[in-house]
C-alpha cells in the first residue's frame, strides 16, 4: 500500500479552508455533538467551543493497493530452507492473511476515534444552523466584546490617515536646529550678496576674493540643506489608538417557563434555544448579565438551572403566580435605576381559567414599566401551528397577552412550532430595543 502524501508549503489561508473541508465532510458527527451540547450545558456556558470525537472512517486517506489478483511481479525475499532459486511459490488466497482491512483485535488493540477542538465561532454557526439567523445577526452574536478607540499617544508607525501632522512638525523643527541646518533667509541673503558682487564690472582682487569666498559658503550652505531633510522618516508621527471596551451597565434576564406536565422535552429544548440566543444578546450588550429561573406549575419559585430544565413537577398552571414572583425578586435584588430588566417566557398556552386578565394587569400596571424588553413564545405542535392561521387566534392566555402587545410596544409575542420558528422573536427584540428603552 502506497501513501501520497502533498508535501508543498500552504498558499495563505489555506489551512483555514482545509479544516472547513473537513468539518463539511463529518458535518453529521459535529452537528450530533453541539446538539447534545446544548442541551448538557447551562445557559451562560454554550457558547464555548467543545471537543468532538470523529470515527476514523471519516478521515481516512486516498491511498493506492496492488490488485490481489492479476498482474506480474517481482520481488526479492530473504532465503530459507524451504524454497531455491527458480521455485514458484503460490499466491496467498484472496481474503486471507496480509489483506487490507480493519478487524477487531483480540487483545483489545485498534484505531481510537479522531478528536478534535471547534472554536467558539465554529460552534456558534452550527448552533445558529437550525435557527436560520441571518449572517448580520450571527456576525452580531458572536462579537465577544464591543470595543471604542481611544488615545493613546503617538507611535512611529501606522497608516497615513492617522499621520499626526503638529506632532510630526514638531519633531522636525527641533531636530534641524540640533543639527543646524541652513535656514530659508540665510540661503537668501547669501545669494543676494553672491548677485551684487557679481555685478561689478571692473571688481578689485578684495572682491574677487570675496565673491569666491561667498560662492564657496554657497555650495556647502546648499550641501548642508540637502543632507539635513526638511522632514524626515524619523519625524513622522501616528496617532495611537487603543482598542478598549466600552463600559456597559448590567443586565438582568428572567427566564420563566411552565413546566407542568403537558411541557414535555421538546417544548423544554426549544424554550431552552431561545433562553440561550437571548442570553447570547444581552451578553454582547453588557459587562454583566445575571440570569434568573422562575419556574412555576400552580405555584412558582426560583431554582437553578439544572432544576429549571431538568426536574420534574406536576400540578396544575397558574401563570401568574411567576410573574408575582418576578416582581418580588426585582423589588429585592434588581432596582430598575442600577439594572436593565429583560424577561422572556415560555409556555405551552394552557392557564387556569379567569387568571389570563391577571396576568395582563400585572404586566401592564407593574412589569412593562419596569422592563427593557419582554418576550412570551407559546410552544405549539408543528400540526397545531399549520391549523392556526391568524395571530388574533389563540387561548385565553394568548388572547389577554394580545392586548399587552398593543399597548406596550416593548412586549413580543410569538408561536414557536421549530427550532426555526425562534428567530422571528428575536428580529423583533433586535427592531424593538430602542423602543423599549423609552419605557424602561
Amino acid at each position: 500500500m502506497a501513501h501520497f502524501i502533498d508535501r508543498r508549503l500552504n498558499p495563505k489561508d489555506k489551512s483555514l479552508g482545509n479544516r472547513r473541508r473537513f468539518l463539511k465532510r463529518v458535518r453529521g458527527q459535529v452537528k450530533k455533538a453541539v446538539d447534545e451540547a446544548v442541551r448538557r450545558r447551562g445557559i451562560a456556558d454554550v457558547d464555548r467551543g467543545e471537543r468532538v470525537s470523529v470515527p476514523t472512517d471519516g478521515i481516512a486517506e486516498p491511498s493506492f493497493r496492488q490488485a490481489s489478483e492479476g498482474g506480474r511481479r517481482e520481488q526479492v525475499f530473504t532465503g530459507n530452507k524451504t524454497f531455491q532459486a527458480g521455485d514458484k511459490v503460490e499466491k496467498p488466497p484472496r481474503g486471507g492473511a496480509g489483506g487490507a482491512g480493519r478487524r477487531g483485535s483480540p487483545d483489545g488493540e485498534g484505531e481510537d476515534d479522531f478528536l478534535f477542538a471547534l472554536s467558539r465561532e465554529e460552534f456558534l454557526d452550527l448552533f445558529f444552523d437550525d435557527l436560520e439567523l441571518p449572517d448580520l445577526v450571527k456576525r452580531s452574536l458572536k462579537e465577544i466584546t464591543r470595543t471604542h478607540p481611544r488615545r493613546a499617544g503617538y507611535s512611529t508607525t501606522g497608516t497615513p490617515s492617522n499621520i499626526n501632522v503638529a506632532r510630526t512638525m514638531r519633531n522636525a523643527v527641533g531636530r534641524r536646529i540640533g543639527l543646524k541646518r541652513p535656514k530659508d533667509d540665510e540661503a537668501r541673503e547669501l545669494l543676494h550678496r553672491i548677485l551684487l558682487l557679481e555685478l561689478i564690472s571692473s571688481p578689485t582682487r578684495e572682491q574677487r576674493e570675496e565673491l569666491l569666498a561667498l560662492r564657496a559658503e554657497r555650495d556647502e550652505l546648499m550641501r548642508r540643506r540637502k543632507v539635513i531633510a526638511y522632514i524626515d522618516p524619523l519625524d513622522v508621527r501616528y496617532s495611537y489608538f487603543d482598542q478598549q471596551p466600552e463600559p456597559n451597565a448590567n443586565a438582568v434576564m428572567f427566564c420563566l417557563m411552565d413546566v407542568s406536565a403537558s411541557m414535555g422535552e421538546r417544548e423544554k429544548d426549544l424554550a431552552k434555544r431561545f433562553f440561550v440566543l437571548l442570553h447570547l444578546f444581552l451578553s454582547r450588550r453588557y459587562e454583566k448579565t445575571d440570569i434568573v429561573f422562575i419556574r412555576h406549575t400552580h405555584d412558582a419559585s426560583e431554582v437553578d438551572e439544572e432544576t429549571f430544565f431538568y426536574s420534574p413537577q406536576t400540578g396544575g398552571t397558574v401563570v401568574s403566580s411567576a410573574l408575582v414572583k418576578m416582581k418580588q425578586i426585582i423589588d429585592e435584588r434588581y432596582p430598575p435605576s442600577e439594572w436593565n430588566i429583560y424577561a422572556a417566557q415560555a409556555s405551552d398556552g394552557e392557564n387556569f381559567g379567569g387568571d389570563s386578565p391577571k396576568c395582563a394587569t400585572i404586566l401592564s400596571q407593574d412589569l412593562m414599566k419596569i422592563c427593557q424588553y419582554f418576550a412570551y413564545i407559546e410552544i405549539v405542535e408543528e400540526e397545531e401551528a399549520r391549523l392556526i392561521n391568524s395571530e388574533a387566534s389563540g387561548m385565553e392566555l394568548w388572547q389577554a397577552y394580545r392586548q399587552v402587545g398593543e399597548i406596550w410596544p416593548n412586549f413580543a409575542r410569538k408561536r414557536v412550532a421549530s427550532a426555526s420558528d425562534i428567530y422571528p422573536v428575536f428580529r423583533e427584540l433586535f427592531a424593538r430595543k430602542h423602543a423599549g428603552e423609552r419605557h424602561g
